[in-house]
């Protein structure tokens, strides 16, 4: 099942995110004492709304966490809460399963990967929406390359987009970000759409990260000034900061026959 029928399943893992398989430098986030008010906070709301017959998304909350440990967190991609369909809801950022019909969103992140010139230099003759047909959905691939896929709100109810903002959950992921940006590690952060870049605020100017950002990939706005998401070219920055940095780049194509960022 993609919710959780019995309420104890899910607050247990907000109470006691030791459960959930996190590295001990999250736990040391998570157990904070403003932070551990809050997800008391999170877990009693989360309760309530189970026992009154809610379907929340997704079953693993903590799983970008459980997935992308900090001490391998090169990028972070924020988003904005889970989707919100049956069976859409990863716990990453703007994924859903292979199986699943591919978001509006991600689609366009897809064309814009596809829309690289190196990409294009390879496939000539392939026009960027189809060349994107074959690949997979589930960016789990990008996780376990060190890239948190990060929403701020943790959990969704069906068919009810933002039903769990100003919850706590915000004070939780505020936290989460201030612990990476602290690091004297640089991360790259993609901020995308005016809710991803007010955390800006949060980020450190003497620490070297990367910061980019454009309007959400929505289609919405994905074409719109101020900063175009389309054509942006923030996979491509990415990799040219990271190379910089003597680190492996990160493999954006989701194709399961890729054998690097682009083909031979």
């Amino acid at each position: 099942m993609a919710h959780f029928p019995d309420p104890a399943s899910l607050t247990q893992q907000i109470l006691h995110p030791e459960t959930s398989g996190l590295d001990a430098d999250w736990l040391a986030v998570l157990q904070q004492p403003a932070v551990t008010q809050a997800r008391q906070a999170v877990a009693a709301f989360l309760a309530q709304r189970l026992e009154g017959g809610a379907v929340i998304y997704p079953p693993h909350p903590w799983r970008a966490l459980a997935l992308t440990p900090l001490h391998r967190t090169r990028v972070v991609i924020l988003g904005q809460d889970p989707y919100h369909g049956h069976g859409q809801a990863q716990g990453l950022a703007f994924s859903v399963p292979d199986t699943m019909k591919r978001p509006p969103s991600l689609r366009n992140m897809f064309l814009e990967i596809a829309r690289d010139d190196g990409l294009r230099a390879a496939l000539p003759d392939t026009p960027a929406a189809s060349a994107i047909a074959t690949w997979g959905n589930d960016l789990t691939r990008w996780s376990e390359q060190g890239v948190l896929l990060l929403n701020t709100v943790l959990t969704v109810e069906d068919g009810q987009p933002a039903a769990h903002a100003k919850r706590g959950w915000e004070v939780i992921t505020d936290a989460l970000i201030r612990h990476v940006a602290d690091r004297n590690t640089p991360a790259a952060f993609l901020l995308w759409g005016g809710h991803a870049q007010a955390k800006q605020a949060l980020l450190p100017a003497n620490r070297g990260h990367l910061v980019l950002c454009a309007n959400h990939p929505s289609p919405l706005s994905a074409r719109r000034p101020p900063v175009p998401f389309l054509g942006c070219g923030h996979f491509r920055q990415v990799n040219e900061w990271l190379a910089a940095k003597h680190q492996p780049a990160i493999i954006w194509r989701t194709d399961t026959e890729q054998t690097g960022l682009f083909p031979a």
